[in-house]
């Protein structure tokens, strides 16, 4: 299937970071959300992105114009009568997330391609809800979208080959990594990932080693780009910790059974970033400190 117009549900870091990548690829773009409001807020966003890529010689003027010139904002769902591919970012939350397709697979064309963002909730069990699953599909971005190279393409049980084949070129056109799996809770990156991420809260509950020290250690001693309680802070505690219920929850293994750490943060609202507040305590001047409330 051609697909040229993109529908992206809600316009939060992971919804406006697709709809960049989905611009700059050439499709059009309507971006939605509950209000016009924040969606004026993240179009401003987008803009100022693209605007640094120009400034620092990675994209023209008139590329960026180009890109800008085919995003559409809307606060109805209804907007998605004409679409060929709508991509659902919302909370990771299973019922919000049915109730989002349940109302959109009576507003979509039959060959709309449904695409969930998920990154760990069963593609199967939501597809569930539409009238037709062999169109269904996850596509798991990661954070910030238009840095990470990979995207997770998860089939459910009832997903055609073409719906892949589709998936899978749009996700190229993005300029991304492709890889295809089975339908399993957490799928393959949060799979491996959120055990560590887990385990670095018990470390650091034991008082084993220090917030600076347990992320120092990840950086230094295996070379990767941030530590987990950055991590954590940037793609947001409670998305983390949310893929590691469900596969708890999903799975029954005890590996996966979340820190009291890690439930108490999503509980008080130290979320990260985001909130200004997580792991870290984050400065208007730009610089960060560990949160002292958990020292």
């Amino acid at each position: 299937m051609q697909v040229e117009k993109i529908f992206i549900v809600g316009s939060g870091l992971m919804g406006s970071g697709i709809a960049q990548v989905a611009l700059t690829a050439g499709y059009r773009v309507t971006l939605n959300d509950l209000n016009l409001e924040i969606l004026e807020k993240a179009r401003a966003g987008i803009d100022k992105m693209l605007s640094k890529s120009v400034s620092k010689g990675k994209m023209s003027t008139e590329d960026k114009n180009d890109a800008m010139s085919r995003i559409a904002l809307s606060d109805k769902l209804s907007s998605a009568s004409d679409v060929d591919m709508v991509i659902e970012a919302a909370p990771e939350k299973v019922e919000v997330k049915k109730t989002i397709f349940k109302e959109l697979s009576g507003i979509c064309r039959e060959d709309t391609i449904f695409v969930t963002n998920t990154s760990s909730i069963s593609i199967s069990l939501i597809s569930s809800i539409v009238k037709n699953p062999d169109r269904f599909i996850g596509m798991h971005f990661f954070s910030p979208v238009p840095l990470m190279e990979l995207v997770e393409i998860v089939r459910g049980l009832g997903t055609s080959a073409e719906t892949v084949a589709t998936a899978r070129g749009v996700g190229e056109k993005f300029g991304k990594k492709c890889i295809v799996l089975k339908d399993s809770p957490g799928f393959v990156v949060n799979r491996m990932l959120v055990p560590m991420l887990n385990e670095a809260c018990f470390l650091f509950e034991s008082g084993i080693g220090s917030i600076e020290d347990i992320d120092a250690g990840m950086r230094y001693g295996l070379n990767h780009p941030i530590g987990p309680f950055e991590l954590m802070d940037m793609s947001g505690v409670d998305v983390a910790f949310a893929a590691l219920e469900v596969i708890f929850n999903e799975t029954g293994d005890s590996k996966y059974r979340p820190s009291h750490l890690f439930k108490n943060m999503v509980r008080m609202g130290w979320l990260g970033y985001k909130t200004g507040k997580g792991f870290y305590i984050y400065n208007e001047d730009g610089s960060k400190t560990a949160n002292p409330d958990l020292l």
